[in-house]
């Protein structure tokens, strides 16, 4: 099996995720036209400027049935990422309305919208390993067929987006492929703790203060990364290879803890860094243990991890020091 397209549309395309697939997209496979719909115009620097040429936007608000539905009958996509949520967990709690209500109504806009247009895209719904919540060891490394147990409202709302997909893939007949992404270094959000740690080093150095400290939460969650460029060609082979129907684990098999990945940043600073909790950054609920059965996935893609964690970090940490040298 190996899908061609001609159209992709890609929601939130100026988001971390939806950038980097853009941009992956335009690099190997340039004969597909990119179409975005995004929210927020200042997030269009989020994606490379060459890359920005030779995308479609859409500006529209996707709590609106109306304008997708409008949007995706005047495109006609054969190929969709819904890439859209609001995915800050921490905020969620906090703001549990605000993230539910957000991330549910827009993925029950866009499978509508397609069901009552006149096209039958392959939809690829990119859901999370948090959907799984807290884990027992005798269940680890998670398989698909793990039961939901979500630790935050944010993963609630992903388990809703998840179950709706099934849904429609079952009752309408949908071409849908779920899925559940585990842990892959974002350089662009600052709001995961591993880019969090790498951007405070990369000021910290800047300003050469080390006396200053770098803040944290929980250090003690065990989870797999992956690079992102790992994790934007799953992305891109799932919808080449993956079956429809099938919902897959994406994940590596370098499994730390989040005060490892500290450590082995921390190792990479120019100078000495103290850190110190911060309690605003801990969860009331946490997961523990995030660690993937991906061997489905590996099997229907072929699809492999190939940049090791430590040439991960150090991406990351260059990167955001050559952004935050722009800054300060």
């Amino acid at each position: 099996m190996n899908r061609k397209f001609k159209k992709c549309l890609i929601t939130g395309i100026t988001g971390s995720g939806g950038s980097y697939l853009a941009e992956y997209i335009s690099k190997y496979e340039k004969k597909i036209q990119l179409y975005g719909f995004y929210r927020n115009q200042k997030k269009l620097e989020m994606i490379d400027s060459t890359v920005r040429k030779k995308i479609k936007f859409k500006k529209i608000d996707l709590m609106s049935y109306k304008k997708i539905k409008q949007n995706i009958n005047e495109i006609k996509p054969d190929l969709i990422y819904h890439l859209a949520s609001n995915a800050d967990v921490r905020k969620s709690f906090d703001e549990p309305m605000q993230i539910i209500n957000n991330n549910y109504k827009i993925t029950i806009n866009l499978l509508e919208a397609i069901r009552s247009s006149k096209i039958n895209p392959l939809i690829i719904i990119c859901s999370t390993s948090e959907v799984y919540g807290l884990v027992n060891k005798k269940d680890i490394p998670i398989k698909e067929s793990q039961r939901f147990n979500p630790a935050s409202p944010y993963a609630l709302s992903k388990v809703y987006q998840d179950l709706l997909s099934q849904i429609y893939f079952k009752v309408y007949k949908q071409k849908i492929i779920i899925t559940r992404m585990f842990s892959y270094i974002n350089p662009k959000r600052t709001n995961l703790f591993q880019t969090s740690f790498a951007d405070q080093i990369s000021k910290l150095e800047k300003k050469n203060k080390k006396g200053n400290f770098l803040y944290h939460g929980n250090l003690k969650s065990i989870r797999t990364f992956i690079s992102i460029s790992d994790a934007m060609r799953a992305y891109w082979l799932v919808a080449k290879k993956g079956k429809i129907g099938e919902i897959y684990n994406i994940g590596g098999n370098s499994v730390v803890s989040v005060g490892g990945i500290l450590k082995d940043l921390i190792r990479r600073s120019k100078i000495k860094i103290k850190t110190k909790v911060d309690k605003s950054l801990i969860r009331p609920v946490d997961v523990t243990l995030q660690i993937p059965n991906s061997k489905k996935f590996f099997k229907d893609t072929k699809w492999k991890p190939k940049m090791k964690l430590n040439e991960s970090l150090d991406d990351l940490l260059n990167y955001r020091r050559k952004i935050n040298s722009k800054k300060i």
